[in-house]
């Protein structure tokens, strides 16, 4: 049991992959049961699913990754005090008086 809680310590990202990659096969094997694919299509199938589930974690991945730089860039929106106060726009045009 240490050896697995180690493991998936270590691994966060292979452990993702291998969980959701069980969770979708399962799905796929429960909603196409039904469907008379041949070995051969359920093989790739699988192999389809367990692929996508890599890319999902890889994916989801890339925000862990982005995480510390954002972090370090981000900086608190500040709005720059004016000492001189914006010029008046009148609401409705001036009327020349009528001659």
């Amino acid at each position: 049991m240490a050896k697995i809680k180690a493991f998936i310590t270590q691994h966060p990202q292979w452990t993702s992959w291998i969980v959701l990659s069980i969770g979708m096969v399962i799905i796929l094997i429960w909603s196409a049961r039904d469907v008379g694919l041949l070995a051969g299509q359920w093989a790739a199938l699988i192999v389809a699913t367990i692929a996508v589930a890599g890319l999902a974690v890889w994916i989801i991945g890339w925000e862990d990754e982005a995480e510390p730089d954002a972090e370090a860039e981000a900086q608190p929106y500040a709005e720059p005090e004016s000492e001189t106060p914006l010029p008046v726009v009148p609401s409705e045009p001036e009327s020349s008086p009528e001659a």
